[in-house]
């Protein structure tokens, strides 16, 4: 890019826009924008527009730990994958106990947020596709670790996860350390991923919401309404 580098965010509709530029620069094959829902949909509507791509979710939820629910001690994703951070569990002292009936609470949250923004239509075709996995941003990168070993197994050509901001070491995780397969899946998909994009990684990192002015809460009304935005026209999400 030849825009000076954004030491800060507006709101995710501005990561968004500089982020979709940057994207612009790569190459992509029948490219698909999936934003992890919810903070990662107002940053993947801007990149879709970008692209001129088409716009999904893809459904991840964060497994917290207990009093530090924005410290991830795993996740999990569509499809019954179950990522978990051993080193956090460790340290955390979480029993199996807690962590079954943690990721039972947040299963039963990704499936009404399926029912919700899928309703009957299926999820976009993954095979074959460049497919741009966006996020708000990343700091351990537990749910977008689970979001790509999901993907793994619907063949998609390559999975480019990109934020607008990160931590150099949770980078240079995702780049350097392949992702499991998804159960069933074969090992030819565990590397995908041959590039991270993010337009930030500052040191010190003190968190996502950090680096922009406006962090709110996204409603679900809001994802509803940008999934219905970039709908192809006939087939709105309503």
């Amino acid at each position: 890019m030849t825009s000076a580098k954004p030491q800060h965010f507006r709101n995710r509709r501005h990561a968004g826009a500089l982020l979709g530029a940057m994207l612009q620069e790569l190459e992509a094959v029948n490219p698909l924008v999936l934003g992890l829902v919810r903070g990662g949909v107002p940053v993947a509507s801007e990149v879709a527009s970008a692209l001129q791509a088409p716009l999904d979710v893809w459904l991840v939820r964060k497994l917290g730990v207990p009093g530090q629910t924005e410290l991830a001690f795993g996740a999990i994703a569509e499809g019954g994958v179950q990522v978990i951070n051993q080193k956090v569990v460790a340290q955390q002292r979480l029993s199996n106990d807690r962590i079954r009936k943690i990721s039972r609470q947040q299963q039963r949250e990704l499936s009404r947020r399926a029912r919700l923004f899928r309703r009957d239509r299926p999820p976009a075709p993954i095979k074959d596709r460049t497919i741009f996995l966006i996020d708000d941003g990343l700091a351990t990168g537990a749910s977008m670790r689970a979001a790509i070993q999901a993907l793994t197994h619907r063949e998609p050509r390559e999975i480019v996860p990109a934020v607008p901001v990160a931590p150099s070491s949770t980078i240079a995780q995702l780049q350097t350390q392949p992702t499991p397969p998804a159960p069933g899946a074969s090992d030819e998909g565990a590397n995908l991923v041959s590039r991270v994009v993010a337009l930030l990684s500052p040191s010190p990192f003190w968190g996502v919401g950090a680096w922009y002015d406006d962090f709110r809460q996204v409603s679900d009304a809001e994802v509803v309404r940008l999934l219905a935005d970039h709908a192809p026209s006939g087939n709105t999400l309503k």
